[in-house]
């Protein structure tokens, strides 16, 4: 190299540089500089089991994940066999083939809801029907027991007055004008007390009334049975006020003093039968009972 100068490689006037030919595209593709596209069917079945899977995980459908229409997935199985990559040398899906889904009838869906709903109502009607009955069972169960008290207190007052009320009274109010045997010639069977018409007559003793209406001689009179079978009878009445199937107390009003029958004033005739018909002096029947005319 003259004068020690490193030689240059220089393009001799009127010529051009040595540049390579372009690279020929290849074969079935026209002229690109774009990057040849490496996507492949298995590439895209794991892009869609990567949006199922998302769309899964947040509780929707598939279709609601890439914005299209909800329709509820297909069964687990069908959703697999969507996503299993055939091996090599099986027959490759479809296009477009991403996965299978059954379309199901909103109505049905919608009926099946609402029965569910009625089944839960139901079950909630039973327990309020089955909470009211142990309910009034109870209210039930405490009337009842209420009840039973207010009849046992009811049965001891009773008990309490009937065992103050006296077991002999004397028969009505008045001077006592005639008394048991012979009189004018005739036997007189009982004992004549004197008052006013209208004067209260009451049973000597608690009895049931055997016959009131008209007798003869006594105009009207009154017989009650006893309890120890002794009969009381009631003469010369005016009205009659306990009838024949009565049931009467010491002291209950049966009638009222009149004047009737063979009578010489207002007054009460009153006889003591004994065995159905033995007639004993009622002065001194009434006296062992503590009442004294």
């Amino acid at each position: 190299m003259p004068g020690g100068k490193l030689a240059r490689h220089t393009h001799a006037p009127g010529r051009t540089a040595f540049t390579a030919p372009p690279k020929a595209p290849a074969p079935g593709r026209r002229g690109s500089h774009r990057a040849e596209d490496d996507r492949s069917p298995l590439r895209g079945r794991v892009t869609a089991a990567a949006v199922v899977a998302g769309a899964i995980a947040t509780g929707s459908g598939f279709f609601t994940a890439v914005g299209t229409s909800a329709i509820p997935l297909a069964a687990g199985g069908d959703l697999a066999g969507a996503l299993l990559v055939p091996s090599e040398g099986a027959p490759a899906q479809a296009s477009g083939a991403l996965l299978t889904v059954h379309e199901v009838n909103p109505g049905l869906e919608s009926a099946k809801l609402v029965r569910g709903e009625g089944m839960v109502a139901l079950q909630q009607v039973d327990r309020v029907v089955q909470q009211a009955s142990a309910d009034y069972a109870v209210k039930q169960e405490e009337l009842r027991k209420q009840q039973e008290a207010e009849a046992a207190e009811k049965a001891r007052k009773e008990a309490e007055e009937a065992a103050k009320r006296p077991k002999v009274v004397k028969p009505a109010q008045g001077s006592f004008t005639s008394g048991f045997g012979a009189r004018w010639g005739t036997t007189h069977y009982g004992i004549d007390i004197a008052n006013s018409i209208g004067t209260p007559i009451v049973s000597a003793m608690d009895g049931t009334v055997i016959e009131a209406g008209s007798a003869s001689g006594f105009g009207l009179w009154v017989r009650v049975q006893h309890d120890d079978g002794t009969v009381t009878v009631y003469g010369h009445v005016d009205t009659i006020v306990a009838y024949a199937g009565t049931r009467v107390s010491a002291g209950q009003q049966i009638a009222t003093m009149g004047n009737r029958g063979q009578s010489t004033g207002p007054h009460l005739h009153f006889e003591v039968w004994l065995n159905g018909g033995q007639k004993i002096d009622p002065v001194g029947w009434l006296a062992q009972r503590g009442i004294a005319l």
